[in-house]
């Protein structure tokens, strides 16, 4: 009989157990070593609990498998990491003693030099730009315009401009001034993730140039035809750029990082989210171009929006997951949760803009089935498919947010503003394709919501600037969270 199964009262001879001991002490160094405490054959790395027959005890949920993680997690040389759960699920029937609040400036910190502070300017500084952009977008394609308005929404394209060239002056004096930081900005396990919002800031320049610059000149006029031709090749050098960063930036993230799934935030998502915008600019642009041009930007719009929309889509698994089993983000995070309403609300807007964008007379087998009406009621349908889930992303966040209102500001705040310019624009351009008035008007009203958001975020983020909330040690994205 194997030993390991022995029952607990049966003894064997003396000299057995004599030479059974010295059998086993000679095994000692094997990795199933079965000598723990009093237990005689408990394992090394379980102590499992058994009978009094000596079987082990079916533990199940007890116990975590061992794994061995191959890979080095880089840990913040800096701070310490704080918790990222919903504590107030966790511990809802437990009165733990009140921990020091991480998110909270100390009282007594001392004071920094600007130069000092510069050192925590991270990418997520880019959020600003990719939601006053996203606002400029926004104003432009109101369907109950008002005189004046057009300029409203140029003074945010211009303001853009400044806000974008301030951020790349300070980021470049960042990089410069501390060599090795852009470096290791792009490796962080936080500050890295990003580093999209950058692309997403020079997206939204795009799409506004398009209706600011480009719409403001006649037909005919001999400088709209060179700048349609600019953005054309903006949008393939933008294509390249993000299709590469996308496959770049994630092979980084699955080879040199290890994150928890538990911890899952939307953030995840920032890496594909500028390729996929790639079919909200063809979308825009694509009805300014010469046929020749305008046929393969649509096909690479629809592609670079498909690929986006899916990656996306397999991240939700991971994300509602995480909500099911660890709950809901630590409050100071939970307008992060709005990034979540980005992918189908841009799908969205991108499918009605790119059906629009084909010309009437298009019929890709030209046999009178697959022409331009039949390709833009599908479009339609599909977008409305898509509203809903986007509003239901946008529900989930607001309640979560308003169920636990941050009080510390976090430059992720900003996700309150660019994804839901998105399903405002989605919204719009569904109510334009079912010529509703009622969708149109609700339309205006939540764009009012956004730009009243947008000066909310941008006071609070001057505030947190002037209080040294933020740009101080252990207080931005390049420290893990």
């Amino acid at each position: 009989m194997d030993p390991r199964y022995q029952p607990s009262d049966l003894s064997f001879e003396p000299t057995f157990n004599s030479k059974f001991e010295n059998d086993r002490s000679e095994q000692s160094s094997r990795p199933n070593t079965y000598m723990k405490g009093n237990s005689q054959y408990a394992n090394d790395e379980y102590d499992m609990p058994r009978d009094r027959m000596g079987y082990p005890i079916d533990a199940k949920g007890k116990f975590q498998p061992y794994t061995v993680d191959e890979r080095e997690v880089r840990s913040t040389p800096t701070e310490t990491p704080r918790d990222s759960i919903d504590l107030e699920k966790q511990h809802q029937h437990v009165v733990p003693a009140i921990p020091h609040d991480p998110h909270m400036k100390e009282p007594n910190q001392p004071k920094l030099p600007f130069g000092q502070r510069l050192h925590h300017f991270t990418w997520a500084w880019y959020t600003l730009t990719m939601s006053t952009g996203g606002v400029s977008t926004l104003i432009s394609i109101q369907p109950h315009a008002f005189p004046g308005l057009i300029s409203i929404g140029a003074i945010f394209y211009v303001l853009n401009l400044i806000f974008f060239t301030t951020l790349c002056t300070l980021m470049i004096l960042r990089f410069a001034k501390f060599p090795g930081s852009m470096k290791e900005s792009l490796k962080h396990e936080r500050e890295g993730l990003f580093f999209p919002t950058f692309w997403l800031s020079v997206a939204t320049i795009i799409t506004s140039t398009q209706k600011y610059v480009i719409a403001m000149y006649e037909a005919n006029h001999p400088m709209r035809g060179w700048l349609s031709t600019s953005m054309s090749i903006a949008f393939w050098i933008y294509v390249v750029c993000t299709f590469s960063l996308a496959i770049f930036q994630y092979s980084f993230l699955f080879i040199g990082h290890t994150y928890m799934l538990t911890k899952m935030m939307p953030s995840w998502l920032l890496p594909i989210f500028p390729v996929m915008l790639a079919g909200t600019i063809a979308s825009v642009i694509a009805a300014d171009q010469p046929s020749s041009s305008r046929y393969p930007i649509l096909v690479a719009g629809m592609g670079c929006q498909g690929l986006g929309f899916t990656v996306a889509v397999i991240m939700y698994a991971h994300y509602i997951g995480r909500l099911m089993q660890a709950g809901l983000p630590n409050r100071e995070h939970r307008p992060a949760m709005f990034i979540g309403v980005g992918p189908p609300s841009f799908t969205c807007l991108a499918f009605i803009g790119m059906g629009n964008a084909l010309p009437d007379d298009f019929d890709f087998n030209t046999d009178g089935l697959m022409d331009a009406k039949l390709l833009r009621t599908m479009a339609l349908i599909s977008a409305l498919f898509l509203w809903v889930l986007a509003m239901w992303f946008f529900m989930i966040a607001l309640i979560a947010t308003l169920h636990s209102r941050p009080k510390y500001f976090h430059l992720g705040w900003w996700a309150m503003v660019f994804p839901n310019t998105g399903f405002v624009i989605a919204t719009i351009s569904i109510g334009n394709s079912l010529k509703d008035e009622v969708i149109l008007y609700v339309g205006n009203g939540l764009t009012i919501g956004i730009v009243i958001m947008w000066v909310f975020v941008l006071f609070c983020n001057l505030r947190a600037v002037w209080a040294v909330d933020i740009m101080y040690p252990g207080r931005d994205e390049d420290v893990e969270d």
